[in-house]
């Protein structure tokens, strides 16, 4: 039985050594892109008598979930 796999060759060892390290040098040459900045969102202030829970659409949505 013949292999149908060609054996491996130092040629192209080096090839892919050469082409991973173009590559490599490629993506640190490149500018950096600036990512826009997220707007942040303001925490709701904590309640008065303390506690801190409230029925948000998050909440709603698990409730929803749970019921069989």
């Amino acid at each position: 039985m013949q292999d149908s796999q060609p054996k491996p060759s130092r040629r192209g060892f080096f090839f892919g050594a050469a082409a991973t390290g173009a590559a490599a040098a490629a993506v640190v040459a490149l500018p950096r892109m600036q990512l826009p900045e997220t707007p942040v969102a303001e925490p709701k202030p904590a309640p008065d008598k303390g506690g801190g829970y409230s029925l948000s659409e998050h909440v709603k949505h698990y409730y929803r979930t749970t019921r069989i």
